[in-house]
């Protein structure tokens, strides 16, 4: 039987399935030395960061695993990149985002996520349209980087950010990106609750979100832009009844 390109890309899914979840642990992992470095003084506001190869050379992982740490540091408002030049530390404190979410108060929670359905739910559509086959595999490298922690009770609330940062990528727009960016953590509200290394979200509630991430990642892979702004809706809509459920309860 001749192998057609999606069979191949499942096949090469299903191999990734295999191996063990480290990438999105040396992302944490590498991050947290960058900013420790950062917070102790070692790296001064104005210094420019390693260069990619450096850094790689330095920690022992891959140029995407540095990316992603950069990011991570990024969306704290702790690096500034500046095209063409470098990565550069901020001076003072991170600066404070636009959009400051309140996770003790669950309005205010709901709230983010209205904001995040009108922007995210387009993103999706538009990365239906416009992704390259390189961003459809990332989409779903993470989405099965969530899969694989899922399994092994590892928290998974950076893994999720990557997600929809993956898709924000694919819109080919980095105005989307930025965006997420300046939410940061507060994009996945859980984030607020995770001490330690282990999931503190129960998994039932777990496998339901990612069941919408998978329908999500399937219509952008079809090129089907309703459907991927339909299901991007469903799944952030769903996260605000599941928070109202919350508010009925108290």
């Amino acid at each position: 039987m001749t192998n057609t390109p999606a069979v191949q890309r499942r096949g090469a899914r299903a191999e990734r399935g295999a191996r063990p979840p480290v990438r999105r642990n040396l992302v944490a992992t590498v991050a947290d030395r960058l900013r420790k470095s950062i917070v102790d003084g070692d790296l001064k506001p104005g210094d420019k960061l390693p260069s990619e190869v450096a850094l790689t050379r330095e920690h022992s992982v891959s140029r995407t695993v540095i990316r992603e740490a950069i990011s991570s540091l990024r969306a704290d408002g702790l690096v500034e990149p500046r095209h063409g030049v470098g990565v550069f530390i901020l001076g003072g404190q991170a600066p404070i985002s636009a959009f400051q979410v309140e996770t003790s108060r669950i309005s205010s929670i709901i709230e983010m996520l209205e904001l995040r359905c009108a922007i995210e739910a387009e993103a999706a559509a538009l990365a239906a349209a416009r992704r390259s086959p390189a961003q459809e595999e990332a989409i779903h490298e993470c989405f099965d980087d969530l899969t694989r922690l899922m399994a092994d009770g590892l928290a998974t609330a950076e893994a999720d950010l990557a997600f929809h940062l993956a898709i924000a990528d694919a819109t080919n727009n980095p105005r989307f990106r930025e965006f997420l960016e300046m939410l940061g953590q507060n994009l996945i509200p859980r984030a607020s609750l995770q001490i330690g290394p282990q999931e503190a979200t129960p998994a039932e509630y777990l496998g339901q979100i990612q069941a919408e991430h998978r329908r999500i990642a399937d219509a952008i892979a079809a090129g089907d832009e309703e459907a991927a702004r339909h299901a991007m809706r469903v799944h952030l809509n769903g996260s605000q009844q599941r928070y109202r459920s919350l508010i009925r309860r108290s």
